[in-house]
């Protein structure tokens, strides 16, 4: 198992994953670290509860329109891009 370790607005999360997974995971973590410190600096920092919940619907709306035109059905966690890896970093994610 790897350890990685991301900060986002200001705090670190420490998470285990599969050695395999350890670039994806720290990927997919600079992503959302990317899109929430956008928040931030247009709205200030609002709380971290909206903040969160502002960033997922953003990273929702970005995965919606990656998926327009497959289907009519919005994307589900099932026929999401990257589906299984999503699956694995939220697995680890409630293991931390």
């Amino acid at each position: 198992m790897a350890a990685v370790t991301i900060a986002v607005n200001g705090r670190s999360y420490r998470f285990e994953c599969g050695d395999e997974d350890k670039a994806r995971f720290a990927e997919v973590a600079a992503y959302v670290t990317s899109r929430m410190d956008g928040l931030i600096a247009e709205h200030g920092n609002v709380g971290s509860e909206r903040l969160l919940v502002m960033t997922a619907l953003m990273i929702a709306d970005d995965l919606w329109d990656a998926t327009a035109g497959e289907s009519t059905a919005p994307p589900t966690a099932d026929t999401a891009p990257n589906a299984g890896a999503l699956t694995d970093v939220a697995k680890a994610m409630r293991r931390a």
